[in-house]
């Protein structure tokens, strides 16, 4: 009895599984990476007695767009498509008498029968037509619980320091190798995978990867401030990073990566605004700049002393001895530097060449320098001691009656004015300030000479 029951099931196990099957899978929803095919069967269908695990050689399977189709035979990936529209398996072990040759249909199917005969009149296989929703999946946010390091690099005044920001975002990820998705990741699941099962570990993964990746792009002088905008190139380079675990073992890529805010702490931004401000100093011309217009707030302090004018500016006075730089210095360091990288006229070819400068040519410094040769000493920045005789208003110094250079009469009458207290005299001797820069005692008629 058991032999007869046993052929009786092989034969109507092939009997039933003879029709070609029809599989669809209606759009796949968000939360869902990967569903199992299943059977187009209507009530007027008489496919219902098949093995819900066979495909029967000619099926034919609809692809949708956003999907890719697997058919795992025997726990195989026996065909892909990723094509949108009809596919046909015509190369199944499962023989059909609708498909192919009447004659050889029904050979093959009498082999089948003899070999469920052995396995008690069940079929010994199980494939599946498995659908992956290759789709951009969106809606995963993510946000950095602690400080993550950010390198900030700013080769204008040759800043590079790590400080820590705070981001917040969304990002999206698309399956892009079904295959390595199947065989390391959701496997011959029995209804469908949901992404809830995926997405804690992927946000992990990308959190962790976001300190290289932001090291990346700090290397391109890109802000933190100004990440909102370089979307695309944290993608890159996420992906960069992310490959081996995402696009080699899990056919993962990350589609896009979006940044609401970044924010550093505030210690961090008062740092590098300092620096920043600090750095602009090295230029003497707009160290001279801030030097004038701090000058210009102690002389309106001064002015404003509330024991008098006069001793505000004595103690304005005294700041500026004990300074040790002023700004006409600064300011002619500055025209000295550029005239130094400004490119010198090139000589017509037939100009004769003037005889080199002697290296012990120029002035002697009050600081020991010597070889000066413009009007600032190149060591401590002090100008040239002026020659003997008097200044004309046009600046020029003449030792004779009149300017040489505007032919100026030398002021006769005009008395010539030295501070009685630390001997300074001023660049014009006839028209002296209020005050003496050097010690912040008053000019009146006593200084005269």
């Amino acid at each position: 009895m058991g032999l007869i029951k046993a052929i009786t099931g092989a034969a109507g196990s092939v009997l039933a599984d003879q029709w070609r099957e029809y599989f669809y899978c209606d759009s796949l929803p968000e939360n869902i990476l990967v569903t199992k095919g299943e059977k187009r069967t209507g009530g007027r269908s008489s496919n219902t007695k098949g093995a819900d695990n066979i495909i029967s050689n000619g099926s034919i399977i609809a692809v949708n767009n956003g999907q890719c189709m697997i058919i795992v035979e025997q726990g195989k990936v026996a065909e892909i498509c990723a094509e949108p529209g009809e596919f046909v398996y015509d190369t199944s072990t499962e023989p059909s008498i609708f498909y192919g040759g009447l004659g050889s249909g029904i050979l093959e199917s009498f082999k089948n029968i003899g070999k469920r005969f052995t396995f008690g009149g069940e079929a010994p296989k199980d494939q599946r037509v498995y659908f992956f929703n290759t789709k951009e999946i969106l809606g995963n946010k993510y946000g950095t619980a602690n400080p993550v390091p950010f390198r900030v690099v700013d080769r204008n005044i040759g800043l590079d320091i790590d400080i820590s920001i705070r981001c917040n975002g969304e990002y999206s990820y698309k399956v892009i190798d079904p295959i390595l998705f199947y065989t390391n990741v959701c496997g011959n699941v029995e209804d469908s995978y949901d992404r809830a099962k995926i997405d804690s570990m992927l946000k992990t993964e990308l959190l962790t990867a976001l300190q290289p990746a932001f090291a990346k792009i700090s290397e391109l002088g890109i802000r933190y401030s100004a990440l909102p905008g370089h979307t695309q190139e944290l993608a890159d380079a996420l992906n960069e990073v992310l490959s081996a675990k995402w696009i080699e073992l899990r056919g993962l890529s990350v589609a896009s990566f979006g940044v609401n805010s970044v924010t550093a702490s505030k210690e961090d931004e008062d740092m590098i605004k300092q620096l920043q401000k600090t750095a602009v100093m090295r230029d003497p011309t707009m160290a001279a700049a801030t030097l004038v217009g701090a000058q210009g707030d102690a002389m309106r302090s001064a002015a404003a002393n509330e024991n008098g004018a006069m001793m505000g500016f004595m103690g304005l006075g005294m700041a500026q001895q004990a300074g040790g730089m002023n700004a006409q210095n600064l300011f002619a360091m500055g025209q000295q530097g550029q005239q130094q990288a400004a490119p010198a006229p090139t000589a017509p070819a037939q100009a004769p060449t003037a005889p080199a400068a002697s290296a012990a040519s120029g002035w002697m410094c009050a600081c020991g320098h010597a070889g000066n040769t413009g009007k600032f000493c190149m060591e401590c920045g002090k100008p040239e001691p002026s020659a003997e005789g008097w200044t004309c208003t046009c600046g020029a110094v003449n030792k004779g009656k009149f300017c040489s250079e505007c032919g100026t009469g030398k002021p006769k009458d005009a008395p010539l004015y030295q501070c009685d207290k630390c001997g300074w005299k001023p660049e014009d001797p006839t028209s002296p300030p209020k005050f003496c820069p050097e010690c912040g005692d008053i000019f009146d008629d006593s200084d005269a000479k």
